[in-house]
C-alpha cells in the first residue's frame, strides 16, 4: 500500500538537501521514516534485500528523491556497496539510520540456537556496526553528520521469549555509546531510538495473540501503538536535523510511555 507523501508539509527546519541511508526501508519503521524523512524535503537511500523496494520508493512520488538499493545485510561486501552507491546517488552522505535486522520466533531462552543468534547479530550489530565504519570516512570529510540507530525495549527492559533479539539490541545500543564518544571530534552524533510501532511484526504478533496485545495496549499510557510515519519518522527527523546538533550518545524511548525508565 502506498505511503502518502504532504509535498506542503512545513517545518522549522527543512531537510532540504540532506542526503540519508534508510536500511531495511521497505515495510513498517523503515519505510515510515523514510515517508518522514521525504516529505521534510531529504533525499533517500532505502536499503532492503526486499525488491519490493523499488515499487516502494516508486509509490512515495517524491520527485526522484527516492532511490532504492537492493541488497543483503549478511553480505560483508554491501556495506561498501551501499556507501559507494549513496555517494554517486544521492552525491554524499549526511545521516545514516541503521534500522534493518531479521526476527527469529520468540523462544524459551533454553531453546535459543547458534542459528537463531547468528541471524538476529548478522543482519543487527555487525550490519550495524561494519555499515558506520563504512560511511565514517565519508561523513567525516563533509564535516560531520548523525547517524540514527534502533535499539528496542526487549533489550532495554528484557522481554520473555526474545533472548537472542534483545541481546542484539542491546549490542546496538552499546556500539552506538561507544562511537558517539569516539568521533564526536568529527561532529559525528549517534543516537539510538526505541520505537513501539505497529509495524508488519507487531500487527502479526498482534493477530496470532489477540489477548497478550490488548493487555500490552492498555498498559501503555497514551493507549495506542505508534505509527511508523506519524510517531516514529518525526524523531527520527528531529535527530537528524540541526536542531539536535548538541545531542548525542542517547536513548530515546518512542514507546508512548510504555517503559519508563529512570
Amino acid at each position: 500500500m502506498a505511503t502518502h507523501i504532504d509535498q506542503s508539509y512545513w517545518h522549522s527546519r527543512s531537510l532540504a538537501g540532506l542526503r540519508v541511508i534508510v536500511t531495511g526501508a521497505a515495510r513498517g519503521v523503515g519505510k515510515g521514516v523514510t515517508a518522514a524523512l521525504l516529505e521534510r524535503g531529504a533525499a533517500v537511500l532505502m536499503v532492503d534485500r526486499d525488491p519490493a523496494v523499488a515499487e516502494v520508493a516508486e509509490s512515495f512520488g517524491a520527485d526522484g528523491r527516492a532511490a532504492p538499493l537492493v541488497t543483503d545485510l549478511c553480505d560483508r561486501s554491501s556495506y561498501r556497496h551501499i556507501v559507494d552507491e549513496a555517494v554517486q546517488v544521492l552525491g554524499g552522505i549526511d545521516a545514516l539510520i541503521n534500522n534493518a535486522i531479521a526476527t527469529n520466533e520468540p523462544k524459551p531462552f533454553t531453546d535459543i540456537t547458534g542459528e537463531d543468534f547468528d541471524l538476529v547479530f548478522d543482519t543487527g550489530p555487525r550490519a550495524t556496526l561494519f555499515l558506520m565504519q563504512a560511511a565514517y570516512p565519508v561523513l567525516k570529510a563533509g564535516g560531520g553528520g548523525s547517524i540514527v540507530n534502533f535499539g528496542s525495549g526487549s533489550g532495554t527492559a528484557g522481554q520473555k521469549t526474545f533472548g537472542a533479539y534483545a541481546g542484539a539490541k542491546e549490542a546496538i545500543r552499546g556500539i552506538s555509546k561507544v562511537a558517539a564518544l569516539e568521533w564526536g571530534r568529527d561532529n559525528i552524533r549517534v543516537n539510538v531510538v526505541c520505537p513501539f510501532a505497529q509495524s508488519d511484526g507487531v500487527a502479526g504478533w498482534s493477530e496470532e495473540f489477540p489477548d497478550v496485545y490488548n493487555k500490552i495496549v492498555k498498559g501503555i499510557p497514551l493507549r495506542r501503538i505508534g505509527d511508523t510515519h506519524a510517531d516514529i519518522g518525526p524523531m527520527v527527523a528531529f535527530l537528524v536535523s540541526p536542531d539536535a546538533s548538541y545531542l548525542t550518545a542517547q536513548t530515546i524511548h518512542v514507546d508512548g510511555g510504555m517503559g519508563m525508565y529512570r
